[in-house]
């Protein structure tokens, strides 16, 4: 079965701690909600400790035009991906030695925070020696999903072509997306939770010789993968696309929905699998929130310890949407992980929609 080989992370420069993002969200917000010292409370009781934009406070405090912001967002996602790209086909941590550009048959490009065509991608490749007949399967609209999501793209590519090496990139630049004067309680939350982030996957086939270039004693393949979309749920997480860019829809019910919703499509996954829930080792979790990941431990009825490194990444990196996962997924990587164990990898987003990867570490 296909297998994760590398996996790397870029944090952008502005790091934020969550009482100045606080303080920034009641300047703004003030006088427009009567309750406005009840609803800061999200900032503190979401555990998130710090987080990285791509600007500083101080340029969200202007007005930005859909235009400047979608500019800043393609500046930003080719330098952040670049650097992503290079760090995970030159790792120190998974890789004996670096793999070159021209050996990568594929790339897929996970985003939902900004839009660009030619897509970032491309604009990438311009500055990388890849391949000019690389394959390029931009995904954009997926949200928190989409890191998963393009790891199961990735897998479903490299079992059709066994010699392939492909890479996911993930580059999420939320924060450019911020609405100064969107005064909704969706809004007001996203303020709290969200934050930029990249990261990049390498997933090879099972032609490819993993012992010549892996550093790791053991890493996971893909066993199986399963993408769910839930029926009439559009309006529970997603954009609404205006003339000054993207409006966040981010609904109260969503611990409530995975609370009902996610066990039934867990269990059904890996029963496909003969497999049985407590069998799974290691869960790698996108960490969408602390209610997120209170909704995961009350639904699947796992230990809280299972979230220890989701909750660290949302600690001290915020919700990155589509690329938080791969960075769960790096540290999972980086311990020395038992061969024969098994991981469940899950995230959820707009649709609302579920992707599912069941992980063996060998």
């Amino acid at each position: 079965m296909p297998s994760i080989l590398s996996v790397s992370e870029v944090t952008p420069p502005f790091q934020v701690n969550q009482d100045q993002a606080s303080m920034f969200a009641r300047d703004l917000f003030f006088g427009s909600f009567k309750d406005i010292e009840r609803l800061l409370k999200a900032f503190q009781n979401g555990q998130i400790e710090k987080r990285y934009f791509a600007k500083s406070l101080e340029w969200f405090k202007e007005d930005h035009s859909f235009e400047e912001k979608n500019n800043a967002y393609i500046e930003c996602a080719v330098t952040f991906g670049k650097e992503a790209i290079v760090k995970c086909l030159q790792s120190n941590s998974f890789l004996n030695e670096p793999i070159s550009y021209e050996e990568i048959d594929a790339i897929f490009f996970i985003s939902t925070s900004g839009i660009s065509t030619p897509s970032i991608d491309a604009r990438i490749i311009n500055h990388l020696p890849f391949n000019p007949h690389i394959k390029r399967v931009p995904i954009w609209g997926l949200g928190c999903a989409g890191g998963a999501a393009g790891l199961s793209r990735a897998f479903e590519y490299c079992k059709a072509f066994p010699k392939a090496k492909v890479l996911v990139l993930s580059v999420e630049l939320c924060s450019l997306t911020f609405q100064k004067n969107d005064l909704s309680k969706s809004n007001l939350i996203g303020t709290s939770l969200f934050a930029d982030g990249i990261a990049c996957a390498l997933v090879i086939g099972d032609e490819v010789k993993k012992e010549a270039y892996s550093k790791k004693s053991a890493i996971p393949y893909i066993a199986a993968a399963q993408s769910t979309l839930m029926p009439n749920s559009l309006d529970v997480m997603g954009w609404n696309i205006r003339n000054t860019g993207l409006f966040v829809i981010f609904s109260r019910d969503i611990p409530h929905i995975i609370e009902a919703w996610l066990k039934p499509n867990v269990i059904g996954f890996l029963s496909e699998q003969q497999m049985e829930l407590s069998q799974i080792n290691h869960f790698i979790a996108h960490p969408g929130g602390k209610k997120v990941l209170d909704a995961y431990i009350k639904s699947l009825e796992i230990q809280p310890s299972m979230n220890d490194i989701s909750h660290h990444v949302l600690k001290n990196y915020g919700n990155m949407s589509s690329a938080t996962i791969l960075f769960v997924l790096k540290r999972f990587m980086e311990q020395d992980i038992a061969k024969n164990d098994w991981g469940l990898a899950t995230a959820l987003g707009p649709g609302f929609s579920s992707e599912l990867l069941l992980l063996r570490w060998q």
